[in-house]
């Protein structure tokens, strides 16, 4: 079940693009990065699609965004935290310029993470870190009904059901009592949000067992989102699936940082 892959030899940096949070005032540490990269060598480039490696300045909304976005292109994502919890970045803003030229002169590694792929009505989409299925109408509960690989696990009422990625699971699914998943595992959490059940428990299953979800409500409809992003309607009657799937993120970090330190750092300190 340890299928993700860590690759810690790199050549020097010749190309990295910066993205950073449009809603945070983060100029001042952008500016540090291309001073940083001026001083390395380092061309900055303006499409993240074109650079060796990106670099994403603020939370762990826009590391997710920045993975999202540079699927299939092979490109990593370094994050530099200037966001509230920044559980995916590798970098503290005080050591911004020590760590960054450790970066760029090749000393990180590449961490790859399992995605989520999704179906419904036709559609396809991809998650990095989550699919959540919520009621569309505030306070009114819903009935989900729920299988995995074909086997009916019942109905359950609840406010919705969060099926996260290892990386997504320090986020909403976490808030809402689910499971951690250490990034080497090649699995996803599925978590009710609110069940008004004393046996909705979470549930961890592995790659090649598809979740099946369906409204049935007969009155209330469900609202589909993706990493945070309303992806479609979930109407009583309708069916969602859901499975790990091919493509997978990849995650820059330096050589000394590991998923427990950061865990300790984030969530314990």
């Amino acid at each position: 079940m340890t299928s993700t892959n860590e690759s810690s030899t790199h050549s020097p940096v010749e190309t990295a693009a910066v993205v950073a949070h449009s809603r945070v005032d983060v100029h001042a540490a952008v500016e540090r990065v291309r001073a940083v990269a001026e001083s390395a060598g380092v061309e900055l480039v303006a499409e993240p699609e074109d650079a060796r490696l990106a670099v994403a300045v603020g939370g762990d909304g826009t590391i997710l965004r920045t993975l999202a976005r540079l699927l299939g292109t092979g490109i990593p994502v370094l994050g530099i935290n200037f966001g509230r919890v920044g559980f995916l970045a590798s970098i503290a803003p005080e050591r911004l310029e020590t760590d960054l030229a450790r970066v760029f002169g090749g000393k990180y590694r590449t961490i790859e993470q399992p995605t989520l792929e999704a179906q419904l009505g036709g559609e396809t989409f991809v998650a990095v870190n989550d699919v959540v299925a919520t009621s569309s109408t505030l306070g009114r509960m819903i009935e989900l009904g729920w299988a995995i690989s074909g086997e009916d696990l019942g109905v359950v009422s609840c406010d919705g059901m969060i099926c996260s990625t290892p990386s997504g699971s320090t986020a909403y699914n976490l808030s809402n009592g689910g499971p951690v998943l250490v990034r080497e595992l090649d699995a996803m959490a599925i978590t009710f949000i609110a069940p008004h059940s004393l046996d909705a428990r979470p549930l961890v299953v592995p790659r090649g067992a598809e979740l099946t979800v369906w409204n049935a409500t007969p009155d209330v409809g469900a609202a589909v989102l993706a990493d945070g992003h309303r992806s479609g309607d979930l109407a009583p009657g309708r069916m969602l699936s859901i499975r790990l799937g091919e493509q997978r993120s990849l995650l820059a970090t330096l050589p000394e940082t590991t998923f427990f330190g950061r865990y300790r750092e984030t969530f314990t300190s």
